[in-house]
């Protein structure tokens, strides 16, 4: 057999920045010690203007990718009701969501990477 010397390369991703107003949700910053990239909630499913600024400088500061999360218009539901949404207006939607996620990460002088879909809306 003829095994490569080289390493492999994982990327490990985590959904973060999920918390909204005072209430937090998951332990983001031990998390951003072990990934590679983050899945940014933009505000629809969860997380909020102030909660995506400061995952994406910490993001920044320690070079993790940036990806935004984006989902269902659900708080309550956490993103997981589906909904019955004209294909056109959810397409606004997720486009609404990555410029959110990007204009805040340009303000930082950053940039977003990548895209996943949140609960009912990824599957």
């Amino acid at each position: 057999m003829n095994w490569r010397s080289d390493t492999m390369r994982i990327d490990l991703n985590a959904d973060l920045g999920e918390g909204f107003g005072p209430w937090t949700m998951g332990e983001d910053e031990a998390l951003m010690q072990l990934i590679s990239s983050a899945n940014v909630a933009c505000g629809f499913h969860a997380g909020d203007p102030l909660i995506m600024n400061n995952t994406v400088h910490r993001a920044k500061a320690l070079g993790i990718d940036l990806g935004a999360h984006v989902g269902f218009p659900n708080l309550q539901g956490f993103g997981r009701r589906r909904m019955n949404i004209e294909l056109n207006e959810l397409c606004s939607m997720v486009v609404y969501q990555l410029g959110a996620l990007a204009g805040i990460a340009a303000a930082a002088g950053y940039r977003v990477t990548h895209m996943s879909f949140h609960g009912a809306l990824g599957n």
